[in-house]
């Protein structure tokens, strides 16, 4: 018989920077890290959910650090990486989920929602990059969330799809510059219920049901069911992968909404 090895999919033992990891998508992916084996740092603006989420991390056996952290502000993530590094000895993975919307139409958006939506989730993509990549090691891998609103054609979402647009533009950059020391990649995910969101995309909603119907799976996700896919890009498993949006929208793919 012949002897098959290959790289499981695990971040057993790996050290995690979750920025925006303590609510959201972003919660379930550090949680996530955590019960996989990872140690991992969950950042937020404010105490109270960087503290309830260390605990979440503590009670699932992993290992953390608590830092709050404003992604517009570099010294404030210069003191998210030294606290990870004094924490874990360094940094294998970084996911920058950190987010921000605002539904006003193309005409009608202020200067200041634009502003705001661009500087935390697409600016502050590169912001977490600059501050986090020099303390990675080797074989380190950077996982950005972008959404499938980057592709779609979705009225009121300027700012956010314009965002999440330079997010997979800015992947693809730093995939190539950071290479081959660290991997880039980026996740889209596609309508997602989160504690943010649950009333939207409640049971019987006009929302919901309109997805329902047009999803191939023929429903919305939980926010759970991203956690494979940056669980996979933040592994060894993925040692090839760089530069690249993995999907997660339930087949939506180049559809209108």
């Amino acid at each position: 018989m012949v002897a098959y090895e290959h790289t499981p999919v695990s971040v057993e033992g790996k050290r995690a920077v979750v920025v925006g990891g303590t609510s959201g998508i972003g919660q379930a992916i550090a949680l996530g890290f955590a019960s996989e084996g990872a140690d991992v740092v969950a950042t937020s603006r404010t105490e109270d959910a960087v503290d309830e989420t260390a605990d979440a991390i503590e009670d699932l056996g992993a290992n953390t650090a608590r830092v709050t952290c404003d992604v517009t502000d570099r010294e404030s993530l210069d003191e998210v990486r030294e606290t990870a590094v004094d924490a874990f000895g360094g940094i294998d993975v970084v996911v920058a989920s950190q987010g921000a919307i605002s539904r006003a139409s193309v005409l009608g958006i202020e200067d200041d929602e634009w502003d705001f939506v661009t500087d935390v989730a697409l600016d502050g993509v590169r912001k977490v990059t600059q501050a986090m990549a020099p303390a990675m090691d080797e074989g380190g891998s950077i996982v950005n969330i972008s959404s499938m609103a980057a592709r779609l054609s979705m009225a009121n979402l300027p700012a956010y799809s314009a965002a999440k647009g330079g997010v997979e533009a800015f992947t693809r950059a730093s995939a190539k510059e950071l290479a081959p020391e660290i991997r880039v990649n980026a996740i889209a995910p596609g309508f997602i219920i989160t504690p943010q969101n649950a009333d939207t995309y409640a049971e019987g909603t006009e929302k919901r049901a309109a997805i329902d119907e047009r999803a191939p799976l023929g429903r919305v996700a939980d926010r759970e069911e991203v956690v494979g896919a940056a669980v996979y890009l933040g592994s060894d498993a993925a040692s090839y992968v760089t530069g690249e949006v993995l999907t997660v929208d339930g087949g939506f793919g180049d559809s209108a909404f």
